[in-house]
């Protein structure tokens, strides 16, 4: 085993740093004569061509949450945990062909921005506030603490000592280069992060499979993990066929075929359709057809990323597998087992670097998830700063504020989201399967939210007070499913699901919700309603062909691991 980080690591590692620092503070820079405005600082001057869109996209997505925490899963239930990536391809095209030619036409700089375009300034508040708080109370606090406990892992001891150190070091490097630069510096530098999170996951991959039998080779480590555990290659699960190291059932994570027609679709499309630090990264291409090549090419990406975030955790999982094939807290490293008993399912990446990369390529290793980790913080602050300067600020405070004051706002905004995530992402130890956890406890939310916005897209009756209520009812019509049977001992009138399930229903209920609502109040076409048209949807033969080949792509994997 490689044991601890030598110099040359630091070097690369150090080098990495350096590279990113500068071209994010040279892409910054004011040109002469010209001081940044809002669209320059909260849209990179909409100036981004179509692999600078979906690198961005890649970079922002693949964060400590997907490096670390989809390891973990992987460790825990397997390649099943992909869904999350290869069903999200097929998203991304839905995405580019029928949401982004209407955010694009609206010419919107925020997802909430459309809310108010189409409903109310009351509601888009609401929302505006919600993703403020869910940036910064969960999304930053998850990668800061993720990116925390895996440098703690890998270049410390594992004891939490440099845990602190860490987050704080990971946030003064966002920082460093995405406050003065906006958008423009984000995106910039994403397009070098996601060349090293890629080559850099694939060689952690690599190494990883070299170690697990004593040839050496890829092939016969592949082919011994698959023999090992080959029921962690399965990618529509049933009931009891896995159950994890801390006895939950896998397929209440991952329902079965729900994962292909069911509540997965809620989680992808509100993720990757109305997540203002995805999309923002399409708002900002040069035009629309660029937008969506960069999308379809972000599409590629995310099949391939699995190889990079799951696998390492399923070969982990073989690594330490006893000699009857059973996982028992004899047989794991002790870096695997909290005080508990409980296993310690996120830190399978952390516990490959350390111990099975050799010197030299562990430091870029680290850079790839230095990397994934810095890109994100740097895109959710970005982010977080647009939605509450414009959505907030220049609604509520400042109708007339000028753009310098606005980029102003946006860069004290970025620096008081990042102290608030700090202080909180230490307290976070102890979540178990931290991306399983972040997909459910979102799941409360963002079936309303997906709901909303797809009635405001595609239905012209929708009317404001309808949507207003399906938010508020959604959370109700969630917890329903949510808190039964835990903790009731009369629980005959609640219902156990998984919590895929839970979003879907809530969805549906939802957008039935609205659909009643808006009937009861006149069953007219609302004047803000958006006018559908062919064309608005027609695509070039470029986004056609791609999309093509992503979906048979998507399909063949599928046939194969079913």
């Amino acid at each position: 085993m490689s044991g601890s980080f030598e110099l040359i690591d630091y070097l690369i590692f150090g080098l990495y740093a350096v590279t990113i620092l500068s071209i994010g503070l040279w892409v910054s820079r004011d040109k002469k004569g010209k001081q940044k405005n809002a669209e320059d600082y909260f849209l990179a001057s909409k100036s981004l061509p179509w692999w600078a869109v979906g690198a961005s996209l890649i970079a922002a997505n693949i964060s400590a949450e997907q490096f670390i925490g989809m390891s973990g899963s992987g460790f825990a239930l397997g390649l099943a945990i992909a869904s999350y990536e290869w069903m999200a391809a097929i998203t991304l095209l839905v995405v580019g062909k029928y949401f982004l030619p209407i955010f694009i036409e609206k010419g919107l700089y925020t997802i909430p921005e459309f809310i108010e375009k189409r409903f109310s300034t009351n509601l888009k508040t609401i929302l505006a506030v919600f993703w403020i708080a869910l940036f910064v109370f969960v999304n930053l606090t998850t990668v800061l603490f993720l990116g925390g406990k895996a440098l703690d892992t890998i270049v410390g001891v594992g004891d939490g000592s440099i845990i602190l150190n860490s987050i704080i070091g990971l946030s003064l490097f966002a920082l460093a280069y995405s406050l003065w630069g906006g958008l423009a510096s984000v995106a910039w530098t994403d397009v070098i992060q996601v060349v090293i999170l890629i080559f850099g996951g694939l060689l952690m991959t690599y190494f990883a499979l070299t170690n697990v039998t004593d040839s050496g080779g890829v092939i016969d480590g592949l082919k011994h993990v698959f023999e090992k555990a080959p029921e962690r290659f399965s990618m529509i699960l049933s009931k009891g066929e896995i159950i994890t190291p801390n006895g939950r059932d896998a397929w209440f994570d991952l329902p079965g075929i729900a994962v292909l027609i069911g509540g997965m679709w809620v989680a992808n499309l509100y993720y990757w359709g109305f997540n203002q630090y995805i999309i923002q990264r399409t708002l900002a291409a040069k035009s629309l057809a660029e937008g969506q090549k960069g999308i379809a090419f972000a599409a590629f990406l995310k099949l391939i990323i699995p190889v990079i975030v799951v696998l390492p955790g399923i070969i982990a999982y073989v690594m330490n597998l006893d000699d009857t094939g059973m996982l028992t807290a004899a047989s794991v490293d002790p870096g695997f087992v909290y005080s508990d008993g409980s296993f310690a399912n996120d830190n399978a990446a952390p516990w490959l670097i350390k111990n099975f990369i050799p010197a030299g390529v562990k430091g870029l290793i680290l850079a790839a998830l230095a990397a994934a980790i810095v890109s994100s913080l740097a895109s959710m602050l970005n982010s977080t700063s647009t939605i509450f300067t414009m959505d907030i600020y220049k609604s509520h405070f400042n109708k007339n504020a000028s753009d310098a004051k606005m980029v102003s706002v946006g860069r004290i905004t970025v620096v008081v989201a990042l102290i608030i995530a700090i202080l909180i992402a230490p307290q976070l130890e102890g979540l178990g399967q931290v991306f399983i956890f972040i997909q459910e406890y979102t799941g409360v939310v963002s079936p309303g939210i997906l709901a909303v916005f797809l009635m405001g897209l595609f239905y012209k009756k929708a009317t404001n007070n309808a949507a207003i209520w399906g938010a508020i009812l959604s959370i109700p019509i969630a917890m329903y499913f949510k808190v039964a049977p835990k903790g009731w001992s009369n629980a005959s009138i609640f219902i156990d699901l998984p919590f895929m399930h839970q979003m879907g229903y809530t969805c549906i209920a939802t957008i039935a919700v609205i659909a009643i609502i808006s009937y009861l109040e006149g069953n007219n076409n609302d004047p803000k309603g958006i006018n559908l048209t062919k064309k608005l949807f027609s695509t070039d033969s470029t986004f056609n062909i791609a999309a093509f080949g992503v979906l048979l792509i998507t399909a063949f994997l599928y046939a194969m691991f079913w």
